[in-house]
C-alpha cells in the first residue's frame, strides 16, 4: 500500500492560481528586467566573483614553496590560488 503525496495540499488560492497560469498551454512570460538594471545586476555580480586582484612579489623558504606546492597539487588546485586562499583566511 503506497501513500500518494498531496503536493498541492499546502499551496492558498493565490498560489494555486500561479501554477495554473504557469502550467496552461499558451501562457505568455513577460520579463520586467530592463536592459538598464540586467546590465548593473551583471556588474554587481562580475565584481563579487571576480574582485581586484594585485600582483606581489614574495620571498619564501624553498622547503615551504615545495610544500604548498605539494599540497596544492593534491588539493587539485595551483598553488597560487592556495596561497591566496591561505592569505585570505589568515586575514578573515
Amino acid at each position: 500500500m503506497t501513500k500518494e503525496p498531496k503536493i498541492g495540499a499546502y499551496l492558498d488560492d493565490e498560489e494555486k492560481q500561479i501554477i495554473e497560469a504557469l502550467e496552461a498551454d499558451g501562457a505568455e512570460f513577460v520579463s520586467l528586467m530592463t536592459p538598464k538594471r540586467k546590465k548593473e545586476i551583471q556588474a554587481m555580480a562580475r565584481a563579487a566573483m571576480n574582485p581586484v586582484r594585485e600582483k606581489i612579489t614574495l620571498r619564501i623558504a624553498r622547503n615551504d614553496l615545495m610544500r604548498l606546492k605539494a599540497k596544492a597539487m593534491s588539493e587539485g588546485m595551483p598553488y597560487q590560488t592556495l596561497i591566496g586562499s591561505i592569505l585570505h583566511k589568515a586575514v578573515s
